[in-house]
């Protein structure tokens, strides 16, 4: 049986007159944090928003848990238990934590009908959900609302999850609260797709990564060996690790 959960073979996308991805291929391995890097506008946004159809793919296939998805609609990808928080992390500001919450649980028309298992283990990893249940999402700290919009993405039951730069603008502390929510997350079984500039935080989570430039994947493998070989970081990304 074929590891990978995702594959991108030589995708394409256009936006408008703008030709972004030049032929991606990228396999993420079934149960593993593979994270996505890149210089910013490499095309790692584009290759997520792709993904999950809400950019078409103009040449190239995409496969999901053996399924072609390259021509299916947003809504359709995410019922096969995938979910995406994108960079702006599409908080509804003027609800409450509580409502943001429900929202996301497709079948559940109050709170009661959430599955209180699940519910629990947010709060486990995302105590700052509990503790601002019922204030307005938009008063939250950009820490907490991320981990608000990470806790709506795995109120159902996920098999991947797929992340735009989650640690982006918090603090050291709400950063490491994040490692441990997605290490437990990988350890429950669920595949992470992430997009991260943060290279400590990319290199404490990772399994495998794949390194983007110029809408291309320049170079695909283990997290560890990129960690390790300093060279390699100066030459795919200009820094060190």
């Amino acid at each position: 049986m074929n590891n990978d959960l995702l594959t991108l073979s030589g995708v394409h996308t256009h936006i408008g007159a703008y030709h972004i991805l030049h032929g991606v291929d990228l396999a993420v391995p079934r149960g593993k944090l593979t994270l996505l890097l890149g210089r910013n506008g490499a095309g790692k946004t584009t290759t997520l928003r792709t993904i999950m159809g809400l950019w078409r793919a103009s040449q190239g296939g995409i496969v999901f848990n053996g399924q072609d998805i390259t021509a299916l609609p947003t809504p359709q990808i995410a019922s096969m238990n995938v979910a995406y928080v994108p960079e702006n992390m599409g908080i509804f500001s003027d609800l409450t934590v509580k409502e943001n919450i429900l929202l996301a649980a497709r079948f559940a028309k109050n709170i009661n009908q959430v599955d209180g298992d699940r519910l629990k283990r947010i709060f486990t990893l995302f105590p700052a959900v509990e503790k601002f249940w019922d204030h307005p999402a938009g008063k939250l700290s950009g820490g907490q609302k991320q981990m608000l919009a990470v806790a709506r993405a795995i109120v159902e039951p996920r098999e991947l999850l797929i992340i735009d730069e989650p640690s982006k603008g918090l603090a050291p502390a709400i950063i490491n609260n994040m490692i441990d929510a997605f290490a437990q997350l990988k350890a429950g079984g669920v595949t992470i797709l992430l997009v991260e500039q943060n290279i400590n935080f990319a290199k404490r989570l990772g399994d495998t990564v794949a390194v983007m430039d110029n809408g291309v994947v320049v170079h695909a493998g283990s997290m560890k060996e990129l960690a390790e070989d300093e060279a390699l970081q100066h030459s795919l990304l200009g820094l060190a690790i």
